[in-house]
């Protein structure tokens, strides 16, 4: 139970170092690149609850996957159009690598060092599980967001980019602005029906194969351990130095 309890404020605590930096990054290059609305409009700040869409928030923290208000620009007011739509669109992806990278750094300095602390009685236990859990999910939201956000449906990122590097109207363009939202909708959808039978089928046959049918989890495995790689490897190396 007070692990269960750990596990979702861990959550949403992490969802707010990986939503509130995202959505900054893309204000404050769509204003580096001449569209000031994201700064008008209050929107390039690091402060949460400026970009936290409750709905996309609880999402996030219940399922990994999920979304934040996203910042107002006027890809007219870009000093170069192609260039401001993708460099404003990468951004937050970009941001939320680099968090990934420095959150599990953290993390494993975590377990090595303040693990010794554990004897310390049941506080200090659950204290360190907590931080443990905080960096760890930072560094897996993080991941997350960068592969999620990168799925060229709009609203995500991944449109912008599509926006950017083609001609402004075209049929492939237009489906996903169109229904873009729709597919995520039922991407969340099909996500939760899934986890929901998976946990309650008794028949181990059968919630394996509807486990194999839910499209996100194939998304965060790709996250965690293809995208992650890198991070992990990396630091997994330069700690043995």
């Amino acid at each position: 139970m007070i692990e269960t309890v750990i596990f979702y404020v861990a959550s949403l605590i992490a969802v707010v170092f990986v939503f509130a930096p995202h959505e900054y990054a893309h204000a404050f290059v769509a204003y580096k690149n001449g569209d000031p609305t994201a700064k008008i409009r209050g929107r390039m700040t690091l402060n949460p609850i400026k970009h936290i869409d409750p709905a996309g928030f609880v999402l996030c923290a219940l399922v990994g996957f999920g979304w934040a208000k996203p910042v107002p620009i006027d890809p007219y007011n870009f000093r170069n159009y192609k260039k401001g739509m993708f460099t404003t669109a990468v951004a937050g992806v970009i941001v939320n690598y680099i968090i990934a990278f420095f959150a599990y750094l953290l993390f494993v300095l975590c377990e090595r060092f303040l693990i010794h602390y554990i004897s310390q009685g049941i506080v200090a236990y659950y204290a360190i599980i907590f931080v443990c859990q905080i960096l760890y999910l930072i560094f897996l939201y993080s991941v997350y967001s960068f592969v999620f956000n990168l799925l060229p449906l709009y609203p995500l990122d991944g449109f912008r980019i599509v926006q950017a590097v083609t001609r402004q109207v075209n049929p492939v363009q237009r489906f996903l602005r169109n229904y873009g939202q729709v597919i995520l909708i039922i991407f969340l959808i099909e996500s939760f029906i899934c986890g929901f039978v998976v946990d309650r089928v008794p028949n181990a046959q059968i919630a394996n194969i509807v486990d194999h049918l839910d499209i996100l989890s194939y998304l965060g495995w790709f996250a965690e351990n293809i995208i992650g790689f890198p991070i992990k490897a990396a630091w997994g190396w330069i700690l043995k130095i």
